[in-house]
């Protein structure tokens, strides 16, 4: 008696395989990954778990409802004392963090925008000077452009001797302060409320825009009945008070941000821009449409839709470099988080929930940019 062959003849398994439908296969093939990864990461929670366990640690998140106990010194936004909670210093940190991200990306695409139209003229003079710029910032590591500007904003005259370029503009060692207009709470309700509205008139139907005007006009009339007051700041003594203060560490950040970004967003700019085919230029120049006219009216909406998915990409990488902020003291999410697992020793539970942050941040940032290039792929959107 012949033993048993383990393995079936090749025509044998190649007939077996073919009597089973593909996508079964890969089904199974997947539920069995599936399986392996749940299996891994349920071997290293039960490990991570009784090592803390052994050294009397814990998981939990009922920290975040204890005091704090520790100072913050950007609360421009948010009022904090030392005395409220752990998820109340998060909610600023977070706060800042979003705060120097969406003005880092609106300054760093207008700005990315202009040094790339720039890179394109045929003045070699501003050309090469903005190409030399370009040059210089993009291979200056990010870091060590933060470091320089905060050290370059901490070197700037005390506040007694505050630089002034421009009245109620003050320039020192204590940031950056800016006039400011105070408007009422029923004008900044309202005005929210328009924009909302803006946002949703898609989905309002034909009252869309109906609306829209109406609160516009109702967000004016409130404007006329209390009218905004213009705070300028003003030197008292040895401070400067009244205005809108920028810390020199918030001022560094961002501007290392988006000169750092706006660099990198030029270049995209400029080849989604040299991208156009040369017949569209020509045509429009033909119609007798100006060099300028051409440029805004035919290159920029198509290169748009070239560029568009490059600079969510951009937009993300500048929401996840703002966590460099914990180079200079900025007090983001990453500093304040690091200085709340240092003192509750649930460093475990502050990176997940760092982790969680910066995950929805960059997914929300590219969520609208997306959004806005699918509008841009319909057939006749307009660009501009």
């Amino acid at each position: 008696m012949h033993a048993r062959r383990p393995w079936l003849p090749a025509a044998e398994r190649r007939a077996f395989s073919e009597r089973i439908p593909s996508r079964y296969r890969g089904a199974a093939l997947q539920g069995l990954a599936l399986g392996v990864t749940a299996a891994v990461l349920w071997w290293l929670a039960r490990n991570t778990a009784a090592s803390l366990d052994r050294h009397g640690a814990s998981l939990g998140f009922g920290f975040l409802s204890q005091p704090a106990n520790f100072e913050i010194g950007d609360t421009s936004w948010l009022r904090f004392s030392p005395e409220n909670s752990v998820a109340r210093a998060i909610a600023v940190g977070l706060l800042n963090t979003a705060r120097v991200s969406a003005l880092g990306c609106v300054l760093a695409i207008a700005l990315g925008f202009v040094m790339g139209i720039l890179r394109l003229s045929r003045n070699p003079a501003l050309s090469g000077l903005v190409r030399a710029g370009v040059e210089v910032i993009r291979n200056t590591p990010l870091l060590l452009l933060l470091l320089f500007l905060s050290a370059s904003l901490h070197a700037l005259p005390a506040a007694a001797h505050a630089l002034e370029p421009m009245p109620g503009f003050y320039l020192s060692n204590r940031g950056l302060v800016l006039p400011t207009i105070a408007f009422s709470a029923l004008t900044l309700w309202l005005g929210a409320l328009a924009l909302a509205l803006l946002v949703a008139r898609r989905w309002l139907g034909r009252a869309g825009w109906t609306m829209v005007t109406a609160a516009a006009i109702a967000t004016a009339l409130s404007m006329l009945i209390d009218r905004p007051v213009l705070q300028a700041g003003h030197l008292t003594g040895f401070n400067i008070t009244g205005g809108t203060t920028f810390s020199p560490e918030f001022a560094a950040l961002l501007a290392a941000l988006v000169l750092h970004q706006s660099a990198h967003i030029s270049e995209v700019v400029r080849g989604a821009i040299l991208a156009v085919p040369r017949g569209q230029r020509d045509a429009a120049r033909a119609l007798g449409l100006s060099r300028f006219q051409a440029l805004r009216l035919v290159t920029i909406p198509i290169a748009l839709r070239a560029m568009v998915p490059l600079l969510a990409t951009n937009c993300v990488s500048l929401v996840k470099n703002s966590s460099l902020a914990v180079a200079i003291g900025f007090p983001d999410l990453v500093s304040i988080l690091n200085t709340t697992g240092n003192q509750t020793g649930h460093n475990i539970e502050t990176m997940l929930i760092m982790t969680v942050v910066y995950l929805s941040l960059s997914l929300a940032v590219a969520a609208s940019l997306n959004r806005y290039n699918a509008v841009l792929l319909k057939p006749g959107a307009q660009v501009l």
